[in-house]
């Protein structure tokens, strides 16, 4: 007989766990993916009813490596051919505050599948291709309608970050109109999300970023009380104009365009490198130096369709290419919808351009008889605002000999 197992383009070592624990079954994800057709499924995640060390033990008298990645919580990992299945005991919750539950254990399926988020993903396949299905996921699945299991006040209780997971799943796997009765919860219990670790609201809204129906979903979330709880001031309009105009699937950077809110890499607890990128797309609204940090703006270029190729390599031998990259997406999606400049075509110049490397270094300076020191940077900094000066392509040789002119008859006119 054929069931969706039949779906999976390898099967081997998810029989060779059922050939040692029977019992055990495909949970969430898997399993609604397998229904869904099988080519997004990633992660085969089992349930099981036997204690967590008793499954170890078993397995790794098959000969099979585990890892205890989370006995409290009954959780191991399988590895098999460098595939890692996690297994999980079936669990009830005891006591929960928001954020974390205690669990005990328990044989009961409907029991475990009763304290999960959804009702898509509270779904079992046995090794026979059964679905075992207690609250209705595959008709909500049909219906594309993703709905809480039982009481949904009680579930967003137990774990707050399901109100963002609601609206990542609901751009998945919802309609146009998510569910009426989750959306009224959710509202009344916005506040809940402002307890969460920033670390976890990150992890959730870079996902909803690069996931499907991206302004639906914001729209949902904005209308929910929930935007604004996550990101303090947002621009929807200005992410509107810039995904009309195919914004790349970049987290980071759409979060920049949505959001100039100082600091917001900081409150999401997001790496130093993400926070500093989303600091730069607005800390200079586009104008950029090209000379240096001046401050001065006669010695800035603003991002712009029109830059020649003289200064847009000028700005990509001072400015990173992602920087450069990202400040166009900002300074586009601010700008009139029919402006008619071809942006495209600025990233594309930009991303073909060979990044300018000046040619010359501080020994080359005292080479000429220049002593080190002071004299020397301020040489270096002449010479290289004359190369910038001429699109970043005169090679060693022509400044070289602009160094040489650049010589004073006494270092110490420069202070040597």
């Amino acid at each position: 007989m054929v069931t969706i197992l039949d779906r999976l383009p390898d099967r081997s070592g998810l029989d060779r766990l059922w050939s040692i624990l029977p019992q055990a079954r495909l949970v969430g994800g898997s399993v609604r993916d397998l229904l869904l057709g099988g080519q997004d499924v990633h992660d085969l995640d089992l349930a099981t009813p036997e204690p967590p060390e008793e499954v170890q033990a078993q397995l790794q008298a098959a000969g099979i490596k585990t890892i205890p990645t989370g006995l409290a919580h009954g959780t191991i990992t399988a590895l098999i051919d460098h595939v890692p299945y996690e297994i999980t005991t079936l669990r009830r919750d005891v006591s929960t505050d928001g954020r974390h539950a205690e669990v005990a254990w328990t044989t009961d399926w409907r029991e475990d599948a009763a304290r999960r988020d959804f009702t898509i993903n509270a779904l079992f396949c046995d090794r026979n291709g059964t679905i075992h299905d207690f609250f209705d996921g595959q008709q909500d699945l049909a219906a594309h309608r993703l709905r809480f299991v039982g009481d949904a006040g009680q579930r967003i209780e137990e774990d707050a970050l399901r109100i963002l997971r609601f609206f990542r799943f609901d751009a998945r796997f919802g309609s146009e109109t998510p569910d009426e009765t989750a959306i009224a919860v959710i509202r009344t219990r916005a506040a809940l999300v402002e307890g969460l670790s920033a670390e976890r609201v990150a992890s959730e809204m870079l996902r909803i970023l690069v996931g499907p129906n991206l302004m639906r979903t914001l729209l949902h979330m904005e209308g929910a009380g929930i935007l604004a709880c996550v990101i303090p001031s947002y621009r929807l309009d200005r992410l509107s104009r810039a995904l009309e105009n195919d914004l790349p699937e970049d987290p980071v950077l759409r979060l920049g365009v949505l959001s100039d809110t100082s600091g917001l890499g900081r409150k999401l607890r997001l790496s130093a490198r993400k926070s500093e990128r989303l600091e730069r797309m607005h800390a200079r609204n586009g104008l950029v130096s090209c000379d240096g940090d001046s401050d001065n703006a006669s010695d800035r270029l603003r991002i712009s369709p029109d830059l020649s190729q003289d200064a847009l390599r000028q700005l990509l031998s001072f400015h990173s290419r992602e920087s450069l990259n990202d400040w166009s997406w900002v300074v586009q999606a601010e700008s009139k919808p029919d402006d008619g400049r071809d942006w495209n075509g600025l990233r594309t110049r930009l991303a073909t351009m060979e990044v300018p490397v000046f040619p010359l270094a501080g020994r080359d300076v005292v080479a000429l008889g220049v002593p080190a020191g002071k004299a020397v940077g301020v040489l270096m900094n002449e010479v290289t605002r004359w190369w910038r000066a001429n699109g970043c392509l005169p090679d060693r040789e022509a400044c070289l000999s602009e160094l040489k002119r650049s010589l004073p008859l006494s270092p110490r006119g420069l202070g040597g």
